[in-house]
């Protein structure tokens, strides 16, 4: 049975009243990959009654925020899977035409900053009814940041949107106290005391935090009067954010109020992870959208396997460490298999599991050798510039999970669709088990630029790692006969790189190594990521160094031109205006488990 999203569906439950309504912005999906399900399904194992409002209609009389009334403890508001922004608009802010998690495919069924919209709309029509806040729009736009769209500095979500409280990072475990505080009597204020959480506090609050579990930030006025304040204070989130046991609160005064960010929970165990997964889903879009066209990012993903979350990559451009954390939380192998056989069985599975994977696809169950070390230490990145030497990238959990997978009934081929770091591989024979029983024909890396000082800024490896991992793969296929592609990814206009670092990166992938790219994708500087710090103020804040940006439509657009139509330039000069085909573009920030940018 679905989460109900309409009074009769409410009805139908014997229910004359709900405990929590959430408002999505991502049409209803009830499927462990799709955060709204997730938390109305772990609220409902806890005796809550749960009930959906997918994409509201904001611009007319309002009728979707009022159908289903006030619930008797919260509002829950998410923009969905995706920063709204970014759903909306390409890399050099043109409107999309499209909606991967719309059915149809169509644009225009969530308004620009989601979260903001819906928020305000519930906070005017039931003022007294708290508004909880997550997601990773919410989560990622938690203090002050850089907006890409409007160019400039934006206040805490928590100032504009006007919630009660922000759920951060992923919300399994502390909506769960948030619905039992909140059901146990306690009002908003008391609930400050939750881990992984924000809100706003006036100056009386904020001075009795004052003590060494509190850093206080340079205040939004400040970040905006001087750049490198702004990225002073990204240091010293992200250094939190990477930490094992943080127990600091940061502090950011914003007008004459405050942003309060609590410490995060710890990464959660297999069990707990196991219990957001084994959750009874229906695993389908809800039955409203039947007849109207089938939804993009449910298509991707529907025979698919997520084995883990979390990333300790650190790239510089993606949210995944912000928002799901450093630290690796991988399922179990009984609830991976479970899913597995649960999907055999699912009426149009022909076989082929299109991706066991998570936002690295081989980074299960992979954790520090000595976790004292990884508890004092405060790396963004465990794998840049080198892998760290406390770091256990042994391969064998994943490779004994694929050949369990592979034995599996009903199932004939189990792809890894996911990001594959070659950067971590061991001396298991993990890559030639890839290629052989788990590439479709195509396996897509993502090298990301060849020049070092580009790479270096990415926090990606060195271009010659790549390199090794091609020779290895033609020697494969070689091998075992296999007529397979190696499909990389690029990203032109990144901070530090200059034309000539694409140039030389146009000779290196299409002249050198001869291959056909598909994708050579701008940067977008996406909140609360090291790229956007450096998009907005030039400078590296970890050195102090100054960045060059490629900031105009012009520029961005020289730098990609030395890949359309798939011909190498003959100078530094080269005009490319008008030039067609451009490459395919593949989506790569829509669905789900991907990198993020």
């Amino acid at each position: 049975m679905f989460l109900p999203t309409t009074n009769k569906e409410v009805e139908a439950r014997g229910w004359d009243e709900l405990d929590v309504i959430i408002f999505s912005g991502d049409a209803y999906i009830d499927h462990p990959a799709f955060g709204p399900a997730v938390i109305g399904r772990i609220l409902e194992a806890e005796g809550y009654r749960v009930a959906i409002v997918p994409q509201p209609n904001w611009r007319d009389d309002l009728r979707d925020f009022k159908k289903l009334g006030k619930p008797r403890l919260f509002f829950a508001v998410t923009a969905g899977a995706m920063d709204s922004m970014v759903n909306h608009y390409t890399a050099n802010i043109r409107l999309r035409s499209n909606d991967a998690y719309t059915p149809g495919g169509k644009a225009g069924f969530r308004p620009d900053r989601t979260v903001d919209t819906y928020t305000q709309i519930l906070k005017k029509l039931y003022p007294h009814t708290p508004v909880v806040i997550g997601g990773i729009e919410a989560s990622l736009r938690r203090l002050t940041h850089y907006d890409y769209w409007s160019d400039k500095l934006q206040r805490s979500i928590l100032a504009t949107s006007g919630a009660d409280l922000l759920v951060y990072g992923m919300g399994d475990k502390p909506i769960r106290e948030v619905a039992k505080a909140l059901r146990n009597g306690f009002n908003m204020k008391l609930l400050r005391g939750l881990r992984q959480v924000g809100f706003m506090a006036d100056g009386e609050y904020v001075q009795k935090l004052y003590n060494g579990k509190t850093i206080v930030l340079n205040s939004f006025e400040e970040c905006e009067a001087d750049k490198r304040k702004f990225g002073q204070n990204f240091k010293e989130i992200e250094i939190l954010s990477n930490m094992m046991e943080c127990e600091t609160t940061l502090v950011e005064r914003v007008d004459d109020r405050y942003t309060v960010i609590t410490p995060p929970h710890a990464t959660l165990t297999s069990e707990e992870l196991d219990h957001s997964f084994d959750l009874p889903y229906e695993r389908a879009p809800h039955p409203r959208y039947k007849g109207k066209g089938d939804i993009p990012a449910w298509e991707m993903i529907k025979h698919s396997i997520n084995i883990h979350r979390g990333c300790f990559g650190g790239c510089s451009f993606c949210t995944i460490s912000a928002h799901q954390g450093k630290f690796i939380n991988s399922r179990s192998e009984r609830s991976i298999l479970a899913e597995v056989k649960r999907l055999t069985e699912m009426p149009d599975f022909k076989g082929y599991i299109s991706d066991i994977g998570a936002p690295s696809a081989n980074m299960y169950r992979m954790r520090g050798r000595n976790e004292e070390l990884c508890k004092r230490c405060k790396r963004p990145s465990c794998l840049h510039p080198k892998l760290c030497p406390n770091m256990n990238n042994d391969h064998t959990p994943l490779l004994d999970l694929y050949r369990k997978i592979r034995e599996v009934k009903g199932v004939k081929r189990a792809f890894i669709g996911s990001g594959i770091r070659y950067d971590l591989f061991d001396s298991s024979p993990y890559f030639e088990t890839v290629v052989k029983y788990h590439t479709s024909g195509r396996l897509k890396v993502a090298p990301e630029h060849t020049e070092d000082r580009v790479l270096n800024l990415m926090r990606k490896p060195s271009f010659a790692m790549f390199e090794d991992m091609n020779r290895k793969f033609q020697q494969i296929c070689r091998k075992e006969e296999l007529k397979y592609q190696l499909i990389p990814y690029f990203i032109s206009s990144h901070p530090g790189c200059r034309e000539e670092d694409m140039q030389a990166l146009a000779r290196k992938v299409l002249g050198k190594l001869h291959f056909t790219l598909e994708q050579v994708q701008d940067l977008t500087p996406t909140p609360m990521t090291l790229s956007s710090v450096m998009f907005y103020t030039g400078e590296n804040p970890y050195t102090g160094e100054s960045v060059f940006v490629a900031r105009s439509q012009e520029e961005k657009r020289r730098q990609k031109s030395y890949f359309f139509g798939g011909t190498l330039p003959t100078d530094h000069t080269h005009k490319a205006a008008g030039q067609k085909p451009q490459p395919k573009r593949n989506n790569r920030s829509a669905p789900a488990r991907g990198r993020r940018r």
